[in-house]
């Protein structure tokens, strides 16, 4: 599977950074309802291993927050290749959002 990247600075540290994204996951649930059929998360620490399934197909990743930075590597299924530059984007959107 190909993968994808966003990484987002920040200035709030990791234990603030974590607090706004521990609702990440619903957040991009509700917002893009109809277009995410499904989606799970769960946090080890500060890393947050998800999935998702939207159009019939699956990606994976981990959202990795550090002091200063956080950091989403995923994977894609190839029939999604041609949008993999929409979801780094639609993904660097949220975290700036979140974290803002």
């Amino acid at each position: 599977m190909p993968g994808f990247q966003a990484e987002v600075p920040h200035s709030l540290g990791k234990t603030e950074a974590i607090d706004r994204l521990k609702g990440f996951v619903q957040q991009v649930q509700d917002r893009y309802r109809g277009q995410v059929d499904t989606m799970d998360g769960a946090w080890d620490d500060n890393v947050l291993n998800f999935s998702l399934a939207t159009f019939g197909m699956k990606i994976t990743g981990s959202l990795t927050v550090e002091e200063s930075v956080a950091r989403v590597d995923g994977k894609l299924p190839l029939a999604a290749m041609f949008a993999k530059g929409t979801i780094e984007q639609t993904i660097t959107g949220e975290l700036k959002s979140a974290l803002g």
